[in-house]
């Protein structure tokens, strides 16, 4: 994991995203891309002049390059190698195309409390990112003195399209060398014998060697509510998901995401998409 980009409106919850960027940067050596996205009227823009003969586009370049200056004095940036970049694009093809740019790893993002957790899922510009980033995506919500994870829950149905995203989840267990905790949640409406379940996740398990993995079938009223239970149930520090590029975290549920889990899980999530 060499590569690290941080999206940034500057916010405090931009700067929590940031100070956990900053502690995995440090243990694995990465750089840091900052990128602040500009809402621009694209429509007063000149295609042949580009974004330079807009007097709004000065201004707030020049804001932007004034705040980074502040940003990267910060402690807890010492010694990182952090590079800025200032985009004019929606936020979520800003963060697609830095991405395939710079050959980006992760993408760490903030978001705010309760509410925040919504606007991540099903909000307009954080839940493209999650969406449609072909880069894992780890969304934090407060301040972390010391962000380490030693129980990762990945929460899947384990078919085999979702065996992409397992492989980059194991990829970031083995950075953290955390132990993973594959969990299937099991339903009234979703029922799933637990010899299958078992069988299932076995067959992930057979092509890989990374011996820090436990299997666990957990029974509750929702897929939500279980993955939300059994991460407290273990004190889970973070939570991987897989996505869709189209239907988003629906397609990993067949269905929408609860009002439980979207309002209630207040532990670090990452996402990956199928």
């Amino acid at each position: 994991m060499k590569k690290i980009l941080v999206p940034t409106d500057f916010s405090e919850q931009a700067e929590k995203a940031l100070e956990v960027a900053a502690q995995l940067a440090k243990q694995h050596e990465s750089e840091i891309y900052l990128l602040n996205v500009l809402d621009l009227p694209l429509h007063e823009i000149d295609p042949l002049k580009g974004y330079n003969d807009l007097p709004e586009a000065v201004f707030f370049m020049k804001l932007a390059h004034k705040k980074f200056e502040e940003l990267v004095k910060k402690d807890y940036l010492d010694g990182i190698t952090v590079h800025e970049t200032v985009e004019f694009h929606d936020i979520y093809k800003a963060i697609n195309s830095v991405c395939e740019k710079h050959k980006i790893d992760l993408v760490v993002m903030g978001s705010y409390g309760a509410s925040g957790f919504k606007e991540l899922l099903i909000g307009s510009n954080t839940e493209k990112v999650v969406r449609t980033c072909e880069t894992p995506v780890l969304v934090v919500k407060k301040r972390h003195q010391e962000f380490k994870v030693e129980h990762f829950v990945f929460a899947s149905d384990f078919k085999e399209e979702a065996k992409v995203p397992f492989l980059k989840a194991l990829k970031f267990a083995e950075f953290f060398n955390a132990e993973m905790h594959l969990l299937m949640v099991v339903t009234a409406n979703k029922f799933v014998t637990t010899a299958e379940a078992k069988y299932r996740i076995q067959g992930f398990l057979d092509t890989v060697t990374h011996s820090f993995c436990s299997i666990h079938i957990y029974n509750d009223e929702t897929i939500e509510k279980g993955i939300m239970n059994f991460s407290q149930s273990i004190d889970a520090d973070l939570i991987g998901m897989s996505t869709h590029g189209r239907q988003g975290l629906s397609h990993f549920f067949n269905g929408s995401i609860s009002e439980d889990l979207v309002n209630h899980a207040r532990r670090p999530v990452m996402t990956f998409r199928i």
